[in-house]
């Protein structure tokens, strides 16, 4: 299994789209990721880094191996202290119930309590 981190330029979310998609269409990957800041894609897996680089000259992008190498093992993971508790509230009180009637054109609401009329 390797490691290898290619330089490609990834100036939008069409761009990151377009390289994941190309890079994992190739088999023996474990795992793919693109670093859109540092202009990175990452691959690990049992797969022959030229295959990566043509894959990405195919949808018209320069690459450069930044480097290959066998991937860092897995950290023990650390015990995550419990969450805080959340507290529950109702979705509405009895002073802001609303009712909702569906209609063609959306929704609308109107108040649950009648609006007294002056006389």
């Amino acid at each position: 299994m390797k490691k290898i981190v290619v330089k490609v330029a990834i100036n939008c979310q069409i761009c990151k789209a377009d390289v994941m998609k190309a890079v994992t269409k190739l088999t023996g990957i474990d795992q793919v990721s693109v670093d859109g800041e540092k202009g990175t894609l990452t691959v690990v897996g049992d797969v022959d880094p030229v295959l990566v680089v043509k894959r990405l000259k195919k949808i018209k992008k320069c690459p450069q191996i930044v480097s290959i190498g066998p991937p860092k093992p897995p950290e023990p993971e650390k015990p995550k202290p419990p969450p805080l508790p959340v507290p529950c509230l109702p979705p509405s009180c009895k002073d802001c119930q609303l009712v909702a009637i569906i209609e063609k054109r959306g929704v609308v609401t109107i108040p649950s309590k009648p609006s007294r009329s002056h006389k």
